[in-house]
């Protein structure tokens, strides 16, 4: 270990909710860390703000090493809503965990059956197609809203509290699209109830594989809006003890328990080095500006 480090427990601040997705990544990722540390990093939940008061809380932390935090795709999206002044930049970034891409979906009795069926139809009718999604600015909503903006093509947006309600809206005909992640729509998909046009992602997912991508349905979007998660620490760790968490955490993350774990949860796990996280983040934030400008929500914060 660096110098002693790490010598007492180190804290994993999760911004969301106990029993929540991150919050079950973030748990099982650290359960077996005692192992590749030799101490215990200790999940703590501080919620509120969209994520934003517990990422902030890790930006603002002490930089020695013992407070991390758990990132998510909210954080590319604070400074160009006008939401909050954080973005990637204010840390030092360990690495990607995991990134969900989003569903386009009909339900399966629907008149369209292609992804090319429901660009061009509102070519010719704008905003009369029904897009619903579960919040607006949130990853799913942007994933539809950046294809669209691309193809010139204008929906009518419907934000739901959630995918529950957005999947029964689309099963019972009140609205004629769902963007929603992918993993939300396996049941409905198995039960034969929704047809699954296209996967927000430049690969198939290992559990939709007849599901074509985004650029096989016959539209190339080299920079997908994904739902992310990763870790980070605060600006200014000495670099010998972020070597030390980079090691351990991606440890943590190859420990057998966690991968099966993830895979139960349909999360694809995708690991990238904080110098291929920060890539991935550069990017996003640049399809994330014309897809919020087209939706109304482009507030930049200088």
């Amino acid at each position: 270990m660096s110098a002693g480090f790490p010598a007492k427990d180190i804290i994993l601040i999760c911004p969301w909710s106990a029993g929540g997705s991150t919050d079950t990544i973030s748990r099982t990722l650290v359960k077996n860390a005692k192992k590749y540390f030799g101490v215990n990093v200790n999940v703590v939940n501080k919620t509120g703000g969209m994520g934003a008061i517990g990422m902030g809380a890790v930006a603002t932390a002490r930089p020695d090493g013992y407070t991390v935090g758990m990132i998510t795709f909210q954080l590319s999206t604070y400074r160009l809503m006008g939401l909050a002044k954080l973005s990637y930049r204010d840390f030092s970034l360990i690495q990607l965990v995991n990134q969900s891409p989003a569903a386009i979906s009909v339900a399966a009795d629907s008149k369209w059956k292609t992804l090319k069926q429901v660009m061009d139809y509102p070519k010719k009718n704008p905003g009369i197609v029904t897009v619903g999604h579960s919040g607006a600015g949130g990853a799913w909503h942007l994933a539809i809203a950046s294809i669209a903006t691309q193809n010139n093509v204008q929906f009518n947006y419907v934000p739901f509290d959630g995918a529950a309600p957005t999947r029964t809206a689309l099963i019972g005909g009140h609205i004629d699209v769902a963007t929603t992640g992918i993993d939300e729509m396996l049941q409905l998909y198995k039960a034969g109830k929704v047809w699954i046009l296209a996967v927000n992602n430049l690969v198939r997912h290992p559990l939709f594989p007849e599901v074509p991508t985004i650029e096989e349905a016959g539209f190339p979007n080299p920079h997908p809006i994904l739902d992310w998660r990763g870790l980070a620490a605060p600006k200014g760790v000495p670099k010998d003890r972020m070597e030390v968490l980079i090691k351990g955490f991606k440890k943590c993350f190859d420990d057998p328990e966690f991968r099966k774990l993830a895979k139960e949860l349909g999360l694809p796990l995708v690991y990238k080095d904080p110098k291929g996280f920060e890539e991935f983040l550069k990017g996003m934030e640049e399809t994330l500006e014309p897809a919020l400008k087209s939706v109304g929500l482009l507030k930049p914060m200088e």
